[in-house]
């Protein structure tokens, strides 16, 4: 199968990458540092799995035809998708609405919705091509992220899940089966952004949710399609 990994230099994203790999799949690394990328390369190549692709990309600078570019390349490069994860975000921390710098505000917001809108237009062929393709988003906390002072990046939270139900819907007979994955919390950088000196015991690996994630690439049903899926009661079954 063919999986595009975006965020691919993240906690989640890299063990994605690896369990895919694992698994047989051919990866498509796409994030905005080639360090990282290349790394995560080497490791996938070390392990034995399929030569990945390396996609360089800043979401936050990237226009609509570079999107566009990028739907071009994997279809042409690849043939199809049959599978993407969006594990790329942005968290500033907390701030209070009357206190939040616009232009983090507006970056937040590409990265964390416009990005997902733009990629899915973008990817449709690629996905379309595929007998049976899925595109899963992870998510945070719908409570939590919508109190007091999560400012941006709660607002991009609530406008990605109204996203994914729209376009979950829309597409129920179409390129892909389109869900949210509500993951518990994740023993990574992006967390402690927010809970500063936290101690990791008690968090889950991002290793446990790359294996409920690739699982959910090949077998998650169409009828979840626009729905969320709760992480921690899916990983007890």
């Amino acid at each position: 199968r063919q999986i595009l990994i975006v965020g691919a230099q993240g906690a989640i994203g890299r063990a994605t990458a690896l369990a895919a790999a694992a698994r047989g799949a051919s990866v498509v690394l796409l994030g905005r540092r080639v360090a990282p990328l290349e790394k995560l390369y080497d490791e996938i190549e070390a392990a034995g799995g399929a030569q990945p692709a390396l996609y360089p990309m800043n979401l936050e600078g990237a226009t609509p035809a570079d999107y566009a570019e990028l739907g071009e390349r994997l279809l042409e490069g690849c043939g199809r998708l049959d599978g993407v994860v969006y594990a790329a975000g942005r968290l500033h921390g907390l701030t209070p609405i009357e206190q939040f710098e616009p232009e983090e505000w507006l970056r937040t917001l590409q990265i964390n919705v416009h990005a997902p809108f733009l990629m899915l237009q973008a990817l449709a062929p690629a996905l379309r091509a595929s007998a049976d393709a899925r595109v899963l988003f992870l998510l945070d906390d719908a409570e939590r992220a919508t109190r007091a002072y999560w400012g941006a990046y709660g607002v991009s939270q609530a406008a990605l899940r109204a996203l994914i139900g729209i376009t979950g819907k829309e597409w129920s007979d179409g390129p892909a089966v389109v869900a949210g994955v509500h993951l518990a919390p994740v023993a990574s950088a992006f967390r402690r952004k927010v809970y500063v000196g936290e101690s990791a015991d008690g968090l889950a690996p991002p290793a446990r949710y790359a294996e409920l994630l690739t699982w959910l690439l090949a077998q998650l049903p169409r009828a979840q399609a626009g729905q969320v899926v709760d992480a921690t009661q899916w990983m007890e079954r």
